[in-house]
């Protein structure tokens, strides 16, 4: 009797241990799936939304974004199928360019590359050439969480 408690302890200890270790497999796997927008891809989804939610270690998103959001049209509901985002260490494109992420077919970008936004200046470009910077630095790649929230969408055709 006293061999199967023991036994029964073991097999428990060894579930116990398993869960754990798959629970933080999928963290460390989430954040190793590259998931990158590209021109004309249209595979992403919620427009608008704060896509950071989902796209974490602990999320259901494909994927951990480091820079992410939405980009409109000048009606401020369509979003722009093209163009870029660009990354500059200084305001209204100056400076060295660090980062270019291009637009989906759906209005958004995002990548899971290992970007270092911080103190950098976005330049917005729509696929007719016309432009919009932000003037003050990121401090987050979370671009929805302002822009569409606390702040005006951004559009331009």
């Amino acid at each position: 009797m006293k061999s199967l408690h023991i036994i029964n302890r073991i097999v428990f200890i060894g579930f116990i241990s398993s869960t754990l270790l798959l629970g933080s497999c999928k963290k460390y796997w989430a954040c190793k799936e590259e998931n990158i927008s590209s021109a004309g891809s249209n595979k992403s989804h919620n427009k608008g939304q704060n896509c950071m939610q989902c796209h974490t270690s602990t999320g259901e998103g494909e994927g951990c974004f480091n820079v992410a959001g939405t980009l409109y049209k000048a009606d401020l509901q369509t979003g722009q199928t093209g163009g870029t985002v660009e990354l500059y260490t200084e305001p209204n494109g100056a400076g060295t360019l660090k980062y270019t992420i291009a637009i989906d077919g759906k209005g958004n970008f995002y990548t899971t590359a290992n970007v270092d936004y911080a103190g950098l200046y976005p330049k917005v470009t729509s696929p007719s050439g016309a432009s919009i910077f932000m003037g003050s630095p990121l401090s987050s790649g979370a671009c929805n969480t302002c822009h569409g929230s606390s702040s005006s969408k951004l559009g331009l055709d």
